[in-house]
């Protein structure tokens, strides 16, 4: 299974407009960097895994999403520890979780088609300023779900790599998830100018 790609379900998720996700999406990513307290950030991100639940995922999906960005997160906490203190790790993942964790499932419960038509819905009233909505909905839309994909390759690489003998290695794991990330980047980009999207 792929982190973040769409599952067909009857939940009140599934079933929700995909602009309010979304709206949902960019206020819990700005409030969770507002808040200062890692308990609080905690409660955020297990209201986020009850969404999971309520929105019929079992546990394999949950884990499915978390799983890949277990060893991002690692490195995060053991850096804090080392600048701050344990207590300032904890903030730092807990956000990162959060907002991972409910982009995901924004992922999981939104097709790509839903998704494009709301965001180029709420960008057309800025179309006499120059802004081209459809191109501006296909950025922020891939955007949502290359995250999950993104972390889906770097955890393929961290395996590669401690099969190597390398996986203490940050340099090791950081250029080929760079490398793989710019050529799925270009690989989309050749596929959008084969379709003439303009």
């Amino acid at each position: 299974m792929i982190a973040g790609l769409y599952i067909d379900g009857n939940s009140v998720l599934h079933r929700a407009q995909a602009g309010p996700k979304i709206l949902a999406m960019v206020a819990l990513g700005t409030g969770v960097f507002m808040v200062p307290d890692w308990p609080v950030v905690s409660l955020v991100l297990a209201s986020v895994i009850a969404l999971y639940r309520l929105s019929g995922f079992g546990w394999r999906v949950i884990i499915a999403q978390i799983r890949p960005m277990a060893w991002l997160l690692a490195i995060f906490f053991a850096v804090q520890l080392w600048l701050n203190d344990w207590q300032a790790g904890l903030l730092v993942i807990t956000r990162i979780a959060a907002i991972v964790m409910f982009a995901s499932l924004i992922t999981l419960t939104t097709k790509t088609s839903d998704m494009l038509a709301s965001l180029e819905r709420a960008l057309r009233p800025l179309k006499p300023l120059g802004v081209n909505p459809e191109k501006v909905s296909l950025a922020i839309s891939m955007v949502l779900r290359f995250i999950p994909v993104i972390a889906t390759v770097a955890s393929e690489i961290r395996d590669a790599q401690r099969a190597r003998g390398l996986d203490r290695s940050i340099l090791a794991m950081i250029v080929p998830l760079i490398i793989r990330t710019l050529k799925m980047a270009d690989d989309v980009a050749d596929a959008i100018e084969a379709r003439s999207f303009d």
